[in-house]
């Protein structure tokens, strides 16, 4: 497990540098081409261009439509919008997009009957205090559980029960990562389940360890069991919590175990509970 962190946390650094890098290289080499077809323009206007200078302008204009092209479909990506506009660039329209959408995620203050909340503070403390009401557990609960009652509950087989406990199995796990959906917002580590399926060959070595550790009761799967909580607007210019509905956001690395359990625990209840059970 403390490897396995310390590599995603590694990774994580390393991409951070590598994305401004490329950020600031991405605004140089895009300075450049401008400034190198402003001076073919120029020239143009004042003498024919050679052949040579008639082919450079020709190479720098494609790449320039291409940066833009990328830069265009970056600031797409960040808008979460299927709306398209008419024209070469819609790039400016998409950065107002994601600007306002991050605006709108912002909770700058609640209501609460009569009295406005404001203040990162004071909405953290009133946030937390409604959730904890409102999912913590009751001071006190008559609710007591009789396990020796189990005759009309279906028991699973002995040949069942050894699929259940078995080794997870490299085929089993890649099986559940590529189950996965695209597109989903990552965890706190950042790493969505497209990460996992484009360098399964990569980490599957790590992961499989993971497993294995998993399997011996050894390892302290709690460590990747923690997530962002968000809050979504249930409708338009929401203004009090109960307007909000809280999802969490799990790190892919965790849901993976959920998955693989998921899909032994399916293959198996769907053999032992019967048509006439579930009618």
């Amino acid at each position: 497990m403390e490897r396995w962190q310390a590599k995603i946390r590694r990774l994580r650094q390393h991409l951070r540098g590598w994305a401004k890098n490329t950020s600031g290289t991405y605004k140089k080499e895009k300075k450049e081409i401008l400034n190198k077809l402003d001076f073919l323009d120029k020239r143009a206007e004042c003498t024919c261009l050679t052949a040579q200078e008639i082919d450079l302008k020709h190479t720098l204009q494609n790449k320039l439509a291409q940066m833009l092209r990328e830069e265009e479909i970056k600031w797409y990506q960040q808008a979460k919008t299927k709306e398209l506009l008419q024209g070469d660039s819609n790039t400016k329209y998409f950065q107002l997009v994601a600007s306002g959408k991050h605006r709108k995620s912002m909770i700058f203050q609640l209501r609460d009957g009569d009295h406005i909340i404001e203040g990162d503070i004071a909405l953290k403390k009133h946030i937390t205090t409604y959730y904890k009401g409102l999912f913590g557990p009751a001071d006190v609960t008559d609710v007591t559980l009789d396990e020796s009652h189990r005759h009309d509950i279906p028991q699973v087989s002995d040949v069942e029960n050894s699929a259940l406990i078995s080794v997870f199995t490299e085929e089993e796990v890649r099986a559940a990562i590529f189950q996965m959906e695209h597109n989903k917002a990552p965890g706190p580590d950042g790493f969505p389940a497209e990460f996992f399926q484009a360098f399964w060959t990569v980490i599957k070595e790590d992961l499989m360890s993971l497993f294995s550790e998993f399997h011996k009761g050894e390892l302290p799967l709690y460590s990747l069991n923690f997530g962002t909580i968000i809050l979504l607007p249930k409708c338009k210019d929401a203004a009090t919590i109960q307007q909000y509905r809280p999802i969490c956001l799990l790190n892919v690395s965790f849901k993976i175990f959920t998955k693989v359990l998921t899909n032994r625990i399916s293959g198996v209840s769907s053999k032992t509970i019967s048509p006439t059970q579930t009618a």
